[in-house]
């Protein structure tokens, strides 16, 4: 599985570079703020949702430490999807939230 960490994916963000971010945390928790341009996506929907994504691009998965964006990153992958789960999930974020 790919990984990168919360300070290179903030890096690319400040940097100006455009990412493909989903969130995969409940409505609940991202209430307390997301990633700017991140798309939410909870983990129990990825399944049923997955059709929206394009598998010609690249996503970065998050969630609150790490555990369910790994999971949906070994679904997505298994799906033919380009996926990397950033490590720490939001509990490592110290870049800008909406």
């Amino acid at each position: 599985m790919k990984t990168i960490s919360a300070s290179a994916v903030n890096d690319r963000l400040t940097a100006g570079e455009t990412l493909n971010i989903i969130d995969v945390r409940e409505v609940a928790e991202v209430r307390s703020g997301r990633i700017p341009t991140s798309i939410h996506l909870p983990l129990g929907l990825i399944e049923f949702r997955m059709n929206e994504l394009d598998k010609k691009k690249e996503y970065i998965v998050v969630c609150q430490s790490g555990g369910r964006s790994s999971q949906a990153v070994k679904f997505l992958d298994y799906h033919g999807f380009n996926v990397t789960n950033m490590n720490g999930g939001m509990l490592s974020w110290k870049g800008k939230v909406d």
